[in-house]
């Protein structure tokens, strides 16, 4: 069976991180964790440290704040059967991932200053990825459309980018889950079996 990847997307502490972390940690034992995010202060370090704590066992963290994709490659390497590359023998490889998120990439690269072409670039090379992952491979995203329309122009343009992207990647995968209050919808696709039960409450 071809490895599947899921998208979830939703709001700010829907559930969306938690309910992507169970369906991994449901398809195996060894993990990849692709993390986006920068600990630039004393609040996003204490955030992280508690998603770290969260995970616990069975994961592996790699930092990827502008070339998710990269780094996901190099663990599965390309070359004659038996050659062990960046990512290690077989034994060593992640049996799945998890992206999260893709928001925060988004405005790693803004800051950046790569206009909205390049941009859409990488997020396509990201959504031609996620339609043939090498393992199971959840990623994760933000829903920042439901709201006002932000007062700056910055805030407008992440805004439209982060709403073209969720809709390539939307796009890609078999499966889409918008989560809302702990809750995954189906938008598109099945709602996995493991995650119908409820969540432990954070």
């Amino acid at each position: 069976m071809r490895p599947q990847a899921l998208f979830f997307v939703g709001g700010v502490r829907s559930g969306k991180s938690g309910l992507a972390q169970r369906w991994v940690e449901g398809r195996a034992r060894r993990r990849l964790y692709l993390a986006t995010c920068r600990a630039e202060d004393a609040e996003m370090a204490a955030r992280v440290a508690r998603h770290q704590a969260q995970r616990g066992p069975g994961w592996r963290c790699l930092e990827a704040c502008l070339d998710p994709v990269g780094a996901l490659r190099a663990q599965f390497p390309q070359g004659p059967a038996g050659r062990a590359g960046s990512g290690g023998p077989d034994g060593e490889r992640p049996q799945a991932a998890l992206l999260d998120c893709v928001s925060l990439w988004l405005a790693n690269l803004m800051a950046q200053d790569l206009d909205e072409t390049a941009i859409l670039a990488k997020v396509d090379a990201l959504a031609a990825v996620v339609a043939a992952p090498p393992c199971p491979l959840a990623v994760v995203s933000a829903e920042v459309g439901l709201g006002l329309t932000p007062l700056s122009s910055v805030g407008r343009r992440f805004c439209d980018l982060l709403g073209l992207a969720n809709q390539r990647l939307a796009a890609a995968c078999g499966t889409v889950l918008l989560v809302h209050c702990g809750l995954p919808l189906a938008l598109k696709g099945r709602v996995p079996e493991e995650l119908c039960a409820p969540a432990p409450l954070p």
